[in-house]
C-alpha cells in the first residue's frame, strides 16, 4: 500500500509559478513510477506530467512542455512538480498517482496505469 499526499497548491496570478509535492509512505516508493493529473470542474481528469522511478526518465503533455518540470527525490519519497507561466485554463485539481513498473525506466501516463492516487490540491490561476 502506498499513500500519497499532494500539496502546494494555492492561488497564483496568471504568469505565476507555483511547486506541488507529492509525499508518498509505505511500500517502497523509489520503485514506482509516478504521474501528475489534473481535473477542472465539470471535465475529465488528464495527464499532465509523469516520472520514471529512477527519475531519468519524464514525459509531458504538450500543452504543458517547456513551462512545467517533474523531478523526484526518492530519498525524501516525494516527486515535484514545478509549474511556471500558468495560465487561467490550468486551474484545476492537481493529483499524482503512483504505478507499479517493472523496470526503472518506465513512465506511465495513462489514469488506468496507476495504482494509487492522493486526494488532489487545488490550484487556482487567477486572469
Amino acid at each position: 500500500q502506498v499513500q500519497l499526499v499532494e500539496s502546494g497548491g494555492g492561488l497564483v496570478q496568471a504568469g505565476g509559478s507555483l511547486r506541488l509535492s507529492c509525499a508518498a509512505s509505505g511500500r517502497t516508493f523509489s520503485r514506482y513510477a509516478v504521474g501528475w493529473f489534473r481535473q477542472a470542474p465539470g471535465k475529465e481528469r488528464d495527464f499532465v506530467a509523469a516520472i520514471s522511478w529512477s527519475g531519468g526518465s519524464t514525459y509531458y503533455a504538450d500543452s504543458v512542455k517547456g513551462r512545467f518540470t517533474i523531478s523526484r527525490d526518492n530519498a525524501k519519497n516525494t516527486v515535484y512538480l514545478q509549474m511556471n507561466s500558468l495560465k487561467p485554463e490550468e486551474s484545476a485539481v492537481y493529483y499524482c498517482g503512483a504505478a507499479r513498473v517493472s523496470h526503472s525506466s518506465v513512465v506511465v501516463n495513462t489514469l488506468d496505469g496507476m495504482k494509487y492516487w492522493g486526494k488532489g490540491t487545488l490550484v487556482t490561476v487567477s486572469s
